[in-house]
């Protein structure tokens, strides 16, 4: 029979090794997926990380600044192994900045991708974290309602890996997923945030643009910037710029310019003259289907020329400006979030909620690139709000953990925990209750929470009491 007539066919059954059986396994090697591992991994532990691509770091990889170490009353909220982190690419590598206020993000701290695939790896490979690289999860070994461990695909064929404790790291909830989770996607409507691509420029003089936006006067400035004064430019030599508005418009109609994006998002680089533009929007892609990721990936290079056209001819500072890269892989805002024991809510974070069963503190605001227009939505809260454990512990299957974006969550919630300083404070967290849960050969739903909590703070977490005050050890004993 010709092929073409075929919908499907059977494949044989066949029996796999078993390649490796850890006590925590991490699915995932993003910034959530390297603090789970690093955690999990501090009293000696058998744990073992699986990643698709060739490099740690996920998307902390792709250009972007990492967000999320300082609350909106400037104070740091996101400590212990993050801060580890970050400290060690700063004087090793030079590969970090300070943590900075910053107006529009609360705090921005830019990284050096490179130096970040360099450190993760030396941090993990140092804690003794088995990574295997180049592997795909292909399906998940579920037996009496709790996950024994993963199918696994690459180079070397089909095989098992089992654990007595897994952790989600993905972004995408695969492997919750393949467990039979049950799991969200998107807004009412199933609308899902768009993705964008990431490229570099060099070549810019960006004390030029900083100077152009703050040296415009109030009554006269064609550099309009969306929440961020003009005062801060002139006081900061990296920076990003999120605005712009009139000159796209302009743009549009001097030169008929396609640029998916209603605002200008420039991100100052740690080398000189680097920027990273966060402007290319891929409306309707789902990062959970790899045909639609591939048309997303086609789609996001093509806006590029348009909106280095744009950048060249229109925006102070890129008169010289040359392209330099784009991002290894599409930065994706949502896909799946499961459904756990508690699903943090829109409320919980404008309320600036406390729960007791808090395992990370987080501030950024609720930042929704809406799925209809070419906008977003800002709201912030005016402090900081819980994360607490029970959104990391999934509905229907045991021995499994999610940390990371796609926890228990709404979509607006989602919206807020989704950068990448709190994702790297819930995979500590998510590590840590899964060496508690192997320890004491419970279920990670069932372990002692308080526990986890004062083991946290012992680790230089950063909880809170209920009063908002930073919680000490003594406090949570």
């Amino acid at each position: 029979m010709s092929a073409q007539f075929v919908s499907t066919i059977q494949e044989p059954a066949r029996t796999l090794a078993v390649t490796a059986n850890y006590d925590v396994l991490v699915v995932g090697g993003g910034p959530s997926g390297l603090t789970a591992a690093l955690a999990a991994a501090e009293d000696g532990l058998r744990v073992g990380l699986i990643e698709s691509r060739s490099f740690l770091g996920g998307n902390m990889t792709i250009g972007l600044p990492v967000l999320g170490f300082l609350g909106q009353k400037g104070n740091q909220i996101i400590d212990g192994l993050p801060q580890k982190f970050i400290e060690r690419l700063r004087n090793e590598r030079d590969g970090a900045s300070e943590h900075r206020p910053c107006p529009l993000h609360m705090g921005i701290t830019l990284v050096e991708p490179e130096a970040v695939k360099t450190v993760a790896l030396e941090m993990l490979t140092e804690a003794g974290v088995d990574i295997l690289f180049y592997t795909f999860l292909a399906g998940t070994i579920v037996e009496d309602g709790a996950i024994r461990g993963v199918i696994t695909e690459s180079k070397s064929g089909r095989s098992a890996i089992l654990a007595k404790v897994v952790i989600d790291c993905t972004g995408d909830a695969d492997v919750a997923y393949q467990a039979g989770v049950p799991t969200e996607k998107g807004n009412s409507e199933g609308g899902m945030q768009p993705p964008t691509l990431m490229f570099c420029l060099a070549g810019v003089d960006t004390d030029k643009l900083r100077n152009t936006i703050a040296e415009s006067p109030p009554a006269a400035r064609t550099y309009l910037t969306d929440f961020i004064p003009a005062e801060y430019f002139g006081q900061n030599h990296q920076f990003i710029v999120v605005g712009l508005r009139e000159l796209i418009a302009k743009a549009r109609a001097e030169r008929g310019l396609e640029i998916p994006n209603e605002r200008t998002i420039i991100i100052t680089g740690l080398k000189k003259g680097e920027v990273w533009i966060n402007m290319t929007r891929v409306k309707g892609t789902d990062g959970t289907d790899a045909r639609s990721l591939t048309e997303g990936e086609i789609e996001g290079r093509r806006q590029i020329d348009d909106i280095v056209t744009y950048l060249t001819n229109y925006v102070a500072g890129f008169e010289h400006a040359y392209f330099t890269k784009t991002a290894p892989f599409l930065g994706i805002r949502e896909t799946r979030r499961i459904v756990g024991k508690y699903v943090m809510n829109q409320d919980d974070v404008l309320s600036c909620r406390h729960f007791d069963d808090a395992i990370a503190v987080a501030s950024y605001p609720i930042d929704i690139h809406r799925p209809g227009d070419e906008d977003c939505t800002l709201i912030w809260c005016g402090d900081c709000y819980d994360i607490p454990y029970r959104s990391l512990v999934p509905e229907g299957v045991s021995n499994l953990l999610v940390a990371g974006r796609s926890i228990s969550c709404t979509h607006e919630a989602m919206g807020a925990i989704r950068v990448m300083a709190t994702c790297m404070a819930m995979g500590e967290a998510a590590g840590r209750a899964a060496k508690i849960s192997v320890r004491g050969n419970r279920a990670p739903a069932d372990i002692d929470v308080g526990e986890l909590r004062r083991q946290q703070l012992e680790r230089g977490v950063y909880l809170r009491n209920a009063d908002g005050s930073r919680m000490t050890v003594a406090q949570a004993a």
